[in-house]
């Protein structure tokens, strides 16, 4: 499908002013009890999360549990994502599984007016280099959007195959997953100079320092889904040079936070939506395969909530 390179690179700048000025934000999926999607609760919680001034928007992704949503939802999800953010903001949403479904969800995501799209790791296999960059050559023949490709499980891009992907004129950039800063310098140093690199560990933030040093300072933050005070207020810090705040906010609550997510598979998700509950955000639960915390862990989540949002000044609003 043939795509108008000045909309391409208007996108791609467009991303790239928004990453240098803020966060990316990647907005929990509203649930009700039952389990359906919520589309009222959820514009209203991404008005409030737009308020805050991410850089881009990123919908229907991973911590949105892409994986969760049938065709139909996530249609709702983009396009509602799309009318709040209303141009002020790109809107970039997830696709995933093999190049063929991804196409499905990349054309619903271009119908209902999405900017660009994040290619997540495709499903169960692993792949060879010239899998990988084929997979992407399929879905870009198949949609005029621009891509953004996220290695990370299964998928590990060398040297040569982000040349190769590179050269895809609708590839605009790459989030990393790995933090294999070895071999994100070297992928850094090979791309062209307008190729957009993304740190997108879990709870970027940890990290953020080290990407920074090969290159790439900006990052996704799951924080900002629950708590946009200490992701900007880290955010501003890091950008600043403030080394003492950004210590503070790492040994305090970052690397509390850390541990107690890695105490369950799927926490990195859970974690943040039962967060999102604690500050009478209208997200729901997770969905199956996901489960969300015991009360322990509850009780644990509300100590490390409430200390973090201390230390920028800010309070817990109440469910």
């Amino acid at each position: 499908m043939a795509s108008n390179s000045a909309e391409v690179a208007g996108v791609a700048q467009r991303v790239r002013e928004g990453m240098a000025d803020g966060v990316l934000s990647f907005p929990l999926t509203s649930f009700g009890d039952d389990g359906g999607l919520d589309l009222a609760a959820y514009r209203a919680y991404l008005t409030d999360q737009l308020a805050t001034a991410p850089g881009a928007v990123f919908p229907a992704c991973g911590t949105g549990e892409f994986f969760s949503l049938d065709e139909d939802e996530y249609r709702a999800v983009v396009r509602a994502t799309v009318e709040v953010a209303d141009g002020r903001l790109p809107v970039v949403a997830g696709i995933g599984y093999g190049w063929a479904q991804a196409l499905r969800f990349a054309r619903i995501a271009e119908e209902v007016g999405a900017d660009a799209l994040l290619v997540l790791p495709h499903y169960l296999v692993g792949a060879p280099q010239d899998g990988l960059v084929e997979q992407l050559r399929r879905i870009a023949d198949g949609t005029r959007l621009p891509l953004i490709a996220y290695q990370r499980g299964q998928v590990a891009f060398s040297v040569d195959g982000l040349r190769r992907i590179a050269e895809i004129p609708t590839v605009i950039g790459l989030k990393d997953g790995h933090s294999d800063l070895d071999r994100l310098q070297r992928l850094t140093l090979s791309a062209p100079e307008d190729f957009l690199f993304f740190n997108g560990a879990a709870t970027a933030e940890i990290q953020a320092r080290a990407y920074a040093t090969v290159g790439v300072p900006a990052y996704s933050s799951a924080v900002h889904a629950f708590a946009p005070e200490i992701a900007n207020a880290f955010f501003t810090a890091l950008r600043d040079g403030n080394d003492a705040v950004v210590t503070v906010l790492l040994r305090e609550f970052y690397v509390p936070l850390v541990e107690l997510r890695d105490r369950v598979p799927g926490y990195a998700v859970s974690l943040v939506k039962a967060a999102a509950r604690l500050r009478g955000l209208p997200v729901g639960p997770v969905r199956a395969p996901l489960t969300d915390p015991g009360p322990t862990d509850l009780a644990d989540l509300e100590k490390v909530l409430d200390h973090g949002l201390s230390l920028v000044g800010a309070v817990r609003r109440s469910a």
